[in-house]
């Protein structure tokens, strides 16, 4: 399984009034070769001490499905992080986007 391509990456902070406080989200969509394989975000217990944000894009492969380049979504949401100023985003070690713009939606 690999990443064939990704796109369409962006972050957002809500501080919108809630019962949780603000919450943090990270999307995009990756390229895969597989029909099958189901995309991830998770975020590695291991973060560096800026306010940047480290994710892991995580890659399963579910049951069988075409051979084909395939777009998945994927997203990571999380209360608080309201002072986020940029998130990386890695698979097997290696950054495959960087968001330097972190959109603040109050």
């Amino acid at each position: 399984m690999n990443v064939i391509d990704t796109k369409n990456w962006y972050a957002r902070v809500n501080q919108m009034p809630s019962t949780v406080g603000p919450t943090f989200t990270a999307s995009g969509t990756v390229i895969v070769s597989s029909s099958a394989v189901h995309a991830s975000l998770i975020m590695p217990p291991m973060q560096d001490k800026s306010l940047g944000l480290r994710l892991e894009l995580v890659l399963e492969e579910q049951g069988i499905g075409l051979t084909a380049l395939t777009e998945k979504s994927v997203s990571f949401s999380v209360p608080g992080y309201a002072h986020t100023t940029h998130v990386q985003i890695f698979y097997r070690g290696q950054e495959l986007a960087r968001i330097d713009k972190v959109e603040v939606v109050s």
